[in-house]
């Protein structure tokens, strides 16, 4: 081999490596784990390149409530006005054609099982109190279009409460990821959150007007998708701050969702819609605590986290 080729070999082998994909995490990889197995296989749900969710199925989806009034932790007082979002949120879901189905003050261990085990995998039984026989997260999806959750409790900054205790959300949301639910792979899977992420006060901005301010690919190939794609999550608030909620009217990012999901819940995409909530929190709402001065006139600003990959839109189901 002459010396001509030598580096022609080595161009080659230094073009391959600087095409190589490489991550930026911290330390080696972990040993393997069977969840990250590639050949996990499902059903895609809509075309490759699709600007919608295919929310076409016979089922719009479940939509599951836990709404939590009472604790058996000390601290946390009773949550007021609860049930007042969780009747309206239920009636707005039904309305766009969800199942929906609600629990009331589950402890961890019991919220846990309603969406991780079940006894008869793969069949859908409603048993008493409309609670669900199998656990959602090993149900066959295949005929719904979404799933959607709901938690109305009381949390701090990375944590939520049960009845019990507090969790991490991601005790719940990581059993519906695809290669756990292949058959919500490539389906949206919503997470409205009702809950303090911290105990900061938003004092607010007072805004001048603006008048005043003046003058003064081939879509039959399969392909695959990352496991954690088609989420979204809406916190009430965000990190670090209070979530407010009226003991009579129900909390501020709840009577804003429900209207807006009520209003325009099929004529808009849902972050179309979660923008709409954002406002009205923001700029219909400020708390009323005369008694407490320091907590007296305080703002709130909603959160959204979202991984959806196309436009969500509930359409009328024919």
């Amino acid at each position: 081999m002459s010396m001509m080729d030598v580096v022609g070999l080595r161009n080659d082998v230094s073009n391959e490596l600087e095409a190589l994909d490489v991550n930026d995490a911290l330390g080696s990889r972990k040993a393997y784990d069977p969840a990250f197995d590639h050949r996990i296989r499902a059903r895609m749900p809509v075309d490759r390149y699709a600007a919608e969710y295919n929310m076409e199925h016979k089922r719009r989806g479940l939509a599951l409530i836990f709404n939590h009034e009472n604790f058996d932790v000390p601290q946390l007082k009773a949550r007021a006005g609860t049930n007042v979002d969780c009747e309206n949120l239920s009636t707005a879901l039904k309305a766009l054609d969800f199942e929906v189905h609600v629990y009331k003050d589950l402890k961890l261990r019991d919220l846990q099982k309603e969406v991780e085990r079940g006894t008869v995998p793969g069949a859908k039984i409603v048993t008493r109190k409309g609670r669900l026989g199998v656990a959602v997260a090993q149900m066959d999806h295949s005929d719904a279009d979404c799933i959607l959750v709901t938690i109305l409790s009381h949390g701090e900054l990375g944590y939520l409460y049960a009845k019990d205790c507090q969790y991490k959300l991601d005790v719940i949301w990581s059993f519906f990821t695809a290669n756990h639910c292949p058959s919500l792979a490539g389906k949206p899977k919503l997470f409205f959150i009702q809950a303090c992420q911290g105990d900061q006060l938003d004092g607010g901005v007072v805004l001048t007007p603006k008048d005043r301010t003046e003058t003064d690919s081939s879509s039959s190939m399969t392909f695959k998708i990352p496991t954690h794609a088609d989420f979204l999550i809406a916190y009430s608030t965000i990190p670090g701050f209070y979530s407010w909620r009226n003991t009579q009217k129900g909390s501020w990012f709840m009577q804003s969702l429900c209207h807006e999901l009520t209003q325009h819940g099929r004529k808009y995409d849902i972050l179309t819609l979660l923008t709409f909530v954002a406002q009205r929190v923001a700029y219909d709402f400020e708390s009323n605590t005369p008694d407490i001065p320091m907590m007296h006139q305080q703002k709130q600003i909603p959160c959204v986290t979202t991984m959806l990959t196309r436009l969500l839109r509930f359409s009328d189901k024919k």
